[in-house]
């Protein structure tokens, strides 16, 4: 794909206009908004204008071939053989950053999971899932925090919700909404058979207080007294917190120790959903091209299967089969499902934008 250069010299130029209004502004919003867009822009435009230089750089070479003397068109000669290997990865890089993409690429996120079909074994298998994406996240240097729990009776999780703080979180966890199915012989089965069971996972984009406003008289705010595995740890106060948001329905509920802690973490929890929600209206406006290849994210979605017998982890959405299970669980290889679903992502992306240009 060869990038017109107009588009180009639009995207040096807006980024040149965005830097000047921030030195000439001293309004508060205004700030904020023109330092947001100049974030955004300035890896673009850094690419562009060196897509621009290399461009202008072959066509002095080109010249050079042309005018002078045999020793000098044979170092331009050379060096336009290396720009040629180079241009190509410099519209490639710049292709990627002016495709069509998700906003909340680089936003922290929420992360839910739980349990589905299987009872028991399937709030194992959330507990596994969670760890997974914990270490994974460790990994990566992200920050993990619990924002509610619900403890399987077996163990694992029926339901846990935490917030995963770092750059880029989200849009590396993104693809992971959806239905997760695991075939493995539980504990708990005394004759050796193999079940089926699933949990949900879904990932949502924090959501920052300029892109969500709840008004306070849409909620109802209960406190309670969260529920425990007994002994010591037992809450004797009414210190979790339910807030339910009138207007949608949707309900969100903390149960740490600390009850300001517990409504911080709800109301984060909340906004990330009614978040999700205007994103989930968003796309279904939109025309079904533009849907990535990969899938919507929607969490009925089955869209990995974790095989204990034979090692193996398959993802339904790009026909992905890998036989290193194990170090998947572990959070160590989950990059390797991860990686090809963005390199998918990043090709319908490519496509849209071609469509755009043509």
């Amino acid at each position: 794909m060869r990038l017109p250069q107009a588009r180009l010299e639009q995207v040096i130029d807006r980024f040149g206009e965005v830097e000047a209004r921030m030195g000439a502004t001293t309004a508060g919003p205004e700030i904020v908004r023109l330092g947001k867009e100049y974030a955004e822009l300035k890896p673009v435009a850094e690419a562009a204008r060196a897509l621009v230089d290399a461009r202008g750089e072959r066509e002095e070479l080109e010249r050079m071939l042309a005018d002078s003397d045999a020793e000098l068109a044979a170092l331009a000669r050379e060096d336009l053989a290396g720009l040629d290997i180079r241009l190509p990865e410099l519209e490639h890089e710049v292709a990627l950053l002016l495709a069509p993409r998700d906003a909340d690429e680089n936003a922290s996120a929420i992360l839910e999971v739980r349990a589905g079909t299987g009872g028991d074994e399937a709030a194992l298998f959330a507990g596994d899932l969670f760890r997974m994406y914990q270490r994974y996240a460790q990994l990566h240097g992200w920050k993990v925090e619990i924002d509610s729990v619900s403890e399987g009776e077996a163990g694992g999780f029926k339901e846990i919700i935490a917030s995963i703080e770092g750059e880029g979180v989200f849009g590396r966890l993104k693809f992971e909404s959806g239905v997760h199915r695991v075939q493995r012989v539980p504990a708990t089965e005394a004759q050796g058979r193999i079940h089926t069971s699933a949990a949900t996972v879904a990932v949502l984009p924090e959501a920052e207080d300029v892109e969500i406003e709840i008004n306070d008289a849409d909620l109802r705010i209960d406190t309670y007294r969260s529920s425990g595995a007994g002994g010591q740890h037992v809450n004797k106060t009414d210190s979790a917190v339910r807030i339910t948001h009138l207007p949608t329905g949707v309900v969100v509920t903390s149960s740490e120790k600390s009850q300001h802690q517990n409504r911080a973490r709800a109301m984060k929890v909340l906004k990330a959903r009614l978040y999700q929600m205007r994103r989930d209206s968003l796309d279904a406006e939109r025309s079904e091209a533009r849907k990535s290849q990969v899938g919507s994210g929607d969490r009925s979605e089955r869209i990995r299967t974790y095989n204990f017998p034979q090692g193996r982890v398959t993802d339904h959405r790009i026909n992905l089969t890998l036989y290193n299970l194990p170090k998947v669980m572990e959070g160590e290889a989950l990059d390797d499902v991860i990686n090809p679903l963005i390199a998918d992502d990043q090709a319908a992306r490519l496509a849209a934008l071609e469509e755009t240009l043509n």
